[in-house]
């Protein structure tokens, strides 16, 4: 089967290096243009475009996916199947109905649950016990085409965005080369999203790390597992902010304000939120560096009835 791929980041590299690894070919590789990255500045390619030089596939990084010259190309490609991850473009009706089979997006989610830009995170900030893959059959509307096959994920109590994007990027590219062979193999009946169970997974901002000790200990450390490594969660230490980098929700510990540290050991402290407690163990204060927190009490000792946030 001649693929078109569609993609950027390393999610997407690694579903990319398994097509290549597959009976069946990439034809062309699609991604965004060129874009200066990290303090210099400088110019690097993506992992996508990596993957695809490393494997002798040719690359195109249109700015305009509906400039003419672009969609004739991808017309003449001959490809049987687009397959689309982390593109960050939702693609038109006249380039999804190019390739002789479809078009086939994964995300990050069991659809239509989290659909949107980060359904990983989303998934840990909200509690759930579960996560997956879905694969779907694509539609202009976003994360919104039928479904073609899904994949369940447990998520764990020590989860994070990072350690659950992990167990995708390593169930994700062996489902979807099963996900192909079925449809050479028999074709699939892709199934319509039930639209009364649509949720939505937005941006994450940087707000959305503000530490709100009205909430419980619980959702506090959801929020710490769920936005690593970006915006983070913090709060405010004498004026200065001080990222939580590692906690653990316990039970409570007195009838202490919220923000009010009810427990200092040698290797941690606790907080009082507004359901039990949270249990610290590794921070970064503003203008240093991250540290356990037996390293940040040699400079900062703390006490009981001391306060965090404002």
């Amino acid at each position: 089967m001649n693929i078109i791929f569609f993609g950027s980041d390393d999610f997407a590299s690694v579903h990319l290096e398994a097509l290549f690894g597959s009976t069946h070919k990439v034809i062309l590789c699609v991604t965004p243009p060129d874009k200066p990255q990290g303090r210099g500045m400088k110019i690097t390619d993506n992992p996508v475009k990596e993957a695809a030089l490393k494997n002798k596939c040719a690359v195109v990084q249109p700015e305009d996916i509906n400039e003419p010259s672009f969609v004739e190309r991808l017309s003449k490609a001959g490809a049987d199947l687009f397959v689309v991850i982390a593109y960050g473009k939702i693609l038109p009706q006249k380039i999804l109905s190019i390739p002789k089979i479809y078009a086939i997006n994964v995300h990050s989610s069991l659809l239509p649950q989290y659909r949107g830009a980060a359904p990983i995170n989303w998934a840990i900030i909200n509690g759930e016990i579960n996560s997956g893959i879905s694969i779907i059959k694509m539609s202009p509307k976003m994360d919104a085409g039928d479904i073609v096959g899904q994949k369940e994920i447990a998520i764990e109590d020590s989860d994070t965005s990072l350690t659950l994007r992990e167990k995708m990027k390593k169930i994700g590219p062996v489902f979807l080369a099963e996900t192909i062979n079925a449809i050479v193999a028999h074709g699939c009946a892709p199934i319509q999203q039930d639209a009364t169970k649509v949720t939505f997974a937005p941006k994450l901002t940087k707000e959305l790390g503000r530490i709100d000790w009205h909430k419980s200990a619980h959702e506090i450390n959801n929020l710490i597992r769920g936005l690593q490594p970006w915006p983070g969660v913090y709060t405010s230490y004498k004026n200065k902010i001080l990222k939580i980098l590692e906690a653990q929700d316990i039970p409570p510990a007195g009838n202490a304000a919220p923000g009010t540290i009810c427990d200092v050991k040698k290797e941690e402290f606790s907080v009082t939120a507004a359901k039990g407690c949270l249990k610290i163990m590794k921070v970064h204060l503003e203008a240093s560096k991250p540290m356990s927190v037996k390293e940040f009490l040699v400079g900062h000792p703390l006490k009981v009835g001391d306060r965090l946030g404002t």
